[in-house]
Parts: C-alpha cells; sequence; structure tokens
C-alpha cells in the first residue's frame, strides 16, 4: 500500500471509529509496523471557523488498510499554531 492509499484509509477509519470530520493530513511516515498517519480532526466547531478545536491525531495503519492504534496527541484552535492540551 502506498502512501496515498494509507491515507484515505486513515481518513475512513479515524472518521468511524471517533466521528469526527477530517480537517487534514500533516503527516505520514512507513514503518516498520506499519503507516504512521498525523492527522488534525475537528472536535468542536465554532463560529467564526478560526476557532473550531482540532485534535491531532497519530493513527498506525497496517499494510491490510487496518487501524491498528491511534492517540490524540494534543488540541488546538484552528487559528493557533501553539498546542493548548499535550
Amino acid at each position: 500500500m502506498g502512501v496515498s492509499e494509507a491515507i484515505r484509509r486513515t481518513e475512513e477509519e479515524m472518521a468511524a471509529v471517533t466521528h469526527l470530520k477530517l480537517s487534514g493530513v500533516i503527516g505520514a511516515m512507513k514503518k516498520e509496523d506499519g503507516w504512521h498517519i498525523s492527522v488534525e480532526m475537528v472536535e468542536r466547531h465554532a463560529l467564526p471557523d478560526s476557532q473550531d478545536l482540532l485534535g491531532i491525531y497519530e493513527a498506525v495503519i497496517d499494510e491490510m488498510g487496518t487501524l491498528m492504534n491511534y492517540e490524540r496527541k494534543r488540541v488546538r484552535r484552528r487559528n493557533e499554531t501553539e498546542e493548548l492540551v499535550s
């Protein structure tokens, strides 16, 4: 499986498990245990959009496209570059 397929599967699996919408992919790396994909998921919508809360997650997808595990690494507001929670 290539990186684009791993990202697509991560989006599907994370949406199914967390019931959150993908905001963006921020990293992808192939390791021995599978693809490590870092994504931002919208945890809370706000008005204006710049105040949305985004959770930064690292997901591990195996070669079959199965989500093996995921972990929320931090949370930030869409308009901020510094993290709110570690």
